[in-house]
């Protein structure tokens, strides 16, 4: 399918970014480069006036999460495409990405053909994941495969657990006698099969719990 004139802006704090990417995707003919911002708010003022098809969105942003800013878009705009572009490879961040609307996330250190692909993937209709992204994603699922289940107030105690909260802190934090605190404690280190808080913190970063 041929693609004429992709509208795509680009918003990213770092001026030396937004030159590059720029730049780069300057010498693609298909795709048309409207502008660049450093904020949100600027972000948001130029989509009230101009028809844009893609937004490149950085996370970190001055004024705004990107994450949140990403809901907002893809809520008031439908027809505008978000393709995330960022450093953080940690996968809780692209999920949520991805479940406000962004139909695609890369990092940063990704290839100018390849982001040029991905703005004509997600403008097409498609949602564009490259192979580094799925395997973070993919590692994070594994890695939480055999994870316990806890309850609410069982993953409030060990996150405080974790933290390095005594029980009458904790009793105290949660308005729960020691007792209960105890209790949940024993209950979870049951649950996660280990016998001592240095076993039990481990075993919850691993997978994933804290």
């Amino acid at each position: 399918m041929k693609i004429h004139g992709i509208k795509v802006v680009v918003v990213d704090d770092h001026p030396l970014v937004q030159d590059g990417l720029q730049a780069s995707l300057a010498a693609d003919t298909r795709i048309q480069i409207l502008g660049s911002f450093s904020t949100g708010k600027e972000l948001m003022k130029f989509l009230k006036t101009t028809i844009v098809n893609v937004v490149v969105l950085d996370i970190n942003l001055p004024d705004y999460s990107g994450i949140e800013l990403c809901s907002f878009i893809c809520d008031t705009y439908p027809h505008v495409k978000i393709l995330a572009l960022s450093n953080y490879s940690d996968p809780s961040i692209i999920k949520q990405m991805l479940k406000n609307g962004s139909k695609g996330y890369l990092l940063k250190n990704v290839k100018s053909q390849e982001l040029a692909l991905a703005i004509k993937e997600i403008y097409n209709g498609n949602e564009y994941l490259n192979s580094e992204i799925k395997k973070i994603l993919s590692d994070a699922i594994f890695s939480t495969v055999g994870a316990p289940r806890l309850t609410r107030r069982e993953k409030h105690v060990l996150q405080l657990i974790a933290a390095g909260k005594t029980t009458n802190t904790i009793a105290e934090e949660l308005f729960i006698s020691k007792l209960t605190v105890e209790t949940h404690r024993k209950n979870i280190m049951k649950k996660m099969k280990v016998s001592n808080a240095a076993g039990l913190v481990k075993m919850a970063y691993e997978k994933k719990l804290i």
